[in-house]
């Protein structure tokens, strides 16, 4: 048997907000609530399972996606028409651009609370660098 990162829990303020804010941005599905999560199922399976957070901090965590060109692009739309700062670094030091890593596109933006989200087309694993 092969190992798969199967899910994670993702804090949020409010978890349907944040679940919904995801999902509108990456055209996926919220599922139905299970216990304390309301889940975000991506296509590999891996679902991101948001939980509201146990205090009021929270420590922002990074997620990155892999989509196609087509996604990216309806993705990056979806960015633009609501207004979010996007930024071609992690860092936030580049806003309003994107990137081109690897021979692909990518960008980071911030959830409902902090975390970073990441979209990109090309895998880093897939770079010449790091064979």
């Amino acid at each position: 048997m092969s190992v798969d990162l199967n899910h994670t829990i993702v804090h949020a303020r409010d978890r349907h907000v944040s679940a919904a804010f995801l999902a509108d941005i990456l055209d996926l599905e919220v599922g139905p609530v299970f216990g304390p999560f309301v889940p975000v199922a991506t296509g590999n399976g891996v679902t991101l399972d948001y939980a509201d957070a146990p205090t009021e901090s929270i420590t922002p965590q990074h997620y990155a996606f892999l989509v196609s060109d087509r996604e990216f692009d309806a993705a990056f739309e979806r960015i633009k028409r609501a207004g979010i700062t996007y930024y071609a670094d992690p860092h936030r030091t580049e806003p309003g651009e994107i990137n081109h890593h690897y021979g692909g596109r990518g960008l980071y933006f911030l959830d409902p609370v902090g975390h970073t989200m990441e979209i990109i087309t090309q895998p880093y694993g897939d770079a010449p660098e790091h064979r």
